[in-house]
């Protein structure tokens, strides 16, 4: 496999998203809905509710977090506790949700897609290897996506020093939990989902069919990553390990294996296969 074709087939495909305004504007919109409107709007309006009956609810959430957890939790009062716990341990799999939301859009109309518009014969016929063609495919899927939760967690890490810091003591975050997920955890099951993703979309006849079959995919990952995502912020060193290499052995087995659904039949539509 030449890394100049993969990364040739990642990048035509990567403009042509970033020169379509209804693709990247949704994906700001989107980004920007989980890691900033609504940790900014919940962070401050938890702090500022004591003694209410949301607070009390709040107060039996944060109840059921293990006591190594509670432990840790920092603040003087219950809202600036209810805000730490919040920021560090309730909305972590924000960072799982998002980027597997964008890329799987990507990734479901990254082959059937090729067909619709025509350009599957130029692919088909071109001297790229079907190993080039899926490992580009899936790269340019996972790049719009990784990149939103890079920039969001950034944004996110300012808001919740700014918002919830001056009550702790000054800036805390990120933790190591919060480090590990994002750059060790959450890259392997936007690879997964994709690898399942691309399969779907080299084999499906039309791009409205390959995103509805994505959503079997990626509810599940989601489902997994989420779970992942929760306990690994509880216990973040040994837990991430764990899981990260789990989830890289199943990545790179998927990505290995992938370009086997991929057919050049398939790229010019006159394959037997649904």
């Amino acid at each position: 496999m030449r890394v100049p074709m993969v990364r040739a087939v990642a990048s035509t495909h990567l403009k042509g998203l970033f020169k379509t305004r209804d693709y990247w504007v949704p994906l700001i919109i989107l980004a920007g809905i989980f890691f900033i409107v609504v940790p900014l709007i919940l962070l401050n309006v938890v702090q500022r509710v004591d003694r209410t009956p949301l607070m009390n609810q709040v107060a039996d959430i944060i109840g059921t977090l293990p006591a190594a957890i509670q432990d840790n939790i920092q603040g003087e009062t219950g809202g600036t506790r209810a805000a730490y716990a919040f920021a560090v341990y309730l909305l972590a799999p924000i960072a799982i949700v998002v980027p597997l939301t964008i890329s799987s859009a990507v990734g479901a109309n990254a082959i059937v897609g090729e067909r619709e518009k025509g350009t599957g014969e130029f692919l088909a016929h071109s001297p790229l290897s079907l190993q080039e063609i899926y490992v580009g495919k899936l790269f340019a899927a996972f790049i719009p996506g990784y990149m939103a939760t890079l920039v969001g967690f950034a944004i996110y890490a300012l808001i919740v020093n700014v918002v919830v810091g001056p009550n702790v003591g000054g800036w805390f975050f990120p933790t190591t939990g919060w480090w590990l997920l994002i750059f060790w955890v959450v890259p392997p099951f936007i690879l997964i989902a994709l690898s399942l993703i691309l399969r779907l979309s080299a084999r499906v006849r039309s791009a409205a069919s390959a995103h509805q079959a994505s959503t079997l995919v990626t509810l599940p990952v989601i489902i997994m990553s989420y779970a992942a995502a929760s306990g690994l912020i509880y216990s973040p060193t040994i837990s991430a390990l764990f899981i990260g290499i789990v989830a890289w052995a199943l990545a790179i087995f998927l990505l290995l294996t992938g370009s086997r659904s991929l057919k050049r039949e398939r790229l010019l539509g006159v394959a037997s296969e649904a």
